[in-house]
């Protein structure tokens, strides 16, 4: 991509109503803008980032064998009394009417609708187990919208569910999609645990949630240092818990540190189905009700928590997997354009994402732009060096930039050398 081609809007001024790093960075990379309280518009860069990231989740959910639906975001009020839930909800929920004074809602979460599918296709044991998610804008009316995407009105979310006819398979599924959320975080390179969770307003049995481990994290987390033994202070005694404890499990001393909720898995068990009567015949010929699971990622919030996680004073340092680019190409002058060129067009070939910053501005304006909007590797492209068929190459956290020659650029990309 041609940066004189591409919309990029940075700034050097810290947002005033901005308040912790990720959100004060998508903002002056240029990544989001704020439309209303809790709405953001996600820019080019922006939403690049943030579909790299959906790529990553489809792909370990095909795996793990779910199927991928859309459903409505306006959902009837009725399913919401069958569940109980239209008063629980509280003022969180976004009711709303049509021209004929029916109630609607803005969906927070679709454990309603998906049972109604299920209800209405799903009649025998034969067609269980079955997984569907989808990747769609979800509403909550937050009381106070605050850090961005953080803790936004409107946001992205994966939601995931699975219908089971025993608690047997619905655990099988379960751990399989426990395995498919650690897959996707390793796989988007960030630091985080599994932890043990309450349930909150979605309900059922067993949860987890996944917390991505920063600073500015509102969750306070104990865990192992030395086994995978996790939890949310919340359900712990808060005064017992102190760093350096010994673990529950038997295993090594507890860490505590601030974590950031990315996702959240559930065992629900039949407590929608037995609300909205979604049962399956079993293979006795007896009506059930389903047993059913729902697994949770806050997509946008992923993109937050990965700048919370990973940034210097100079920008956002980007996982690689999420990096909107994965190198740019800085010419020094008008003088070697033309030599910038062929590089650009020679990493294309070979399927590099490259950003070609060909646009009529000062070296340190270029420079800063890159480390801000943390594109991992740089290629600054000089007359001098040229001389000698060589380029400087420096990567986003390296302190130094080296020359390398020309025809090693790709493999210093694709980290072949």
């Amino acid at each position: 991509m041609r940066a004189s081609k591409y919309f990029l809007s940075t700034s050097k001024e810290v947002p005033s109503d901005a308040e912790i790093i990720s959100h004060q960075l998508m903002l002056r990379a240029g990544l989001i803008r704020k439309l209303a309280s809790g709405l953001y518009t996600w820019m080019p860069l922006g939403l690049k980032v943030l579909q790299k990231v959906q790529a990553v989740i489809r792909d370990e959910m095909n795996k793990a064998g779910a199927l991928e639906v859309l459903m409505p975001a306006i959902q009837p009020a009725e399913l919401w009394e069958e569940s109980k839930r239209w008063q629980k909800y509280g003022p969180e929920l976004l009711r709303i009417k049509d021209r004929h004074e029916r109630d609607f809602c803005f969906g927070p979460t679709h454990e309603e609708v998906i049972t109604d599918i299920a209800r209405k296709e799903l009649q025998s044991y034969k067609q269980l187990p079955v997984s569907f998610y989808q990747i769609q804008t979800k509403f909550r009316d937050e009381i106070r919208p605050r850090f961005g995407v953080m803790r936004a009105r409107e946001f992205m979310m994966k939601d995931a569910y699975s219908f089971h006819l025993d608690q047997k398979s619905l655990e099988e599924t379960y751990n399989i999609m426990f395995t498919a959320y650690q897959n996707i975080f390793k796989r988007l390179g960030l630091d985080f645990r599994a932890v043990k969770a309450d349930n909150g307003t979605i309900g059922g049995s067993s949860s987890h949630e996944f917390q991505v481990i920063a600073q500015s994290g509102e969750d306070l987390l104990a865990f192992s240092d030395e086994s995978d033994y996790a939890v949310n202070i919340e359900l712990m005694d808060k005064d017992k818990v102190k760093d350096g404890d010994p673990s529950p499990d038997g295993k090594g001393k507890l860490k505590l540190a601030r974590g950031i909720e990315v996702g959240h898995i559930f065992q629900l068990g039949d407590l929608y189905s037995k609300l909205l009567k979604a049962e399956i015949t079993d293979e006795t010929g007896k009506k059930i009700p389903m047993q059913m699971g729902c697994y949770g990622i806050g997509v946008s919030r992923i993109v937050a928590a990965a700048i919370e996680q990973s940034n210097d004073e100079k920008g956002i340092i980007w996982p690689k997997a999420m990096a909107p680019f994965d190198v740019v190409v800085i010419p020094v002058n008008a003088a070697v354009k033309e030599t910038c060129e062929k590089i650009y067009e020679n990493l294309l070939k070979h399927n590099i994402d490259v950003l070609y910053d060909d646009r009529d501005s000062r070296l340190g304006a270029m420079l800063a732009d890159s480390e801000l909007i943390g594109i991992p590797k740089r290629i600054v492209v000089g007359d001098r060096n040229l001389k000698n068929n060589q380029v400087e190459y420096q990567g986003r956290t390296d302190k130094e930039a080296k020359l390398i020659g020309i025809d090693d650029i790709e493999h210093h990309i694709t980290g072949a050398v």
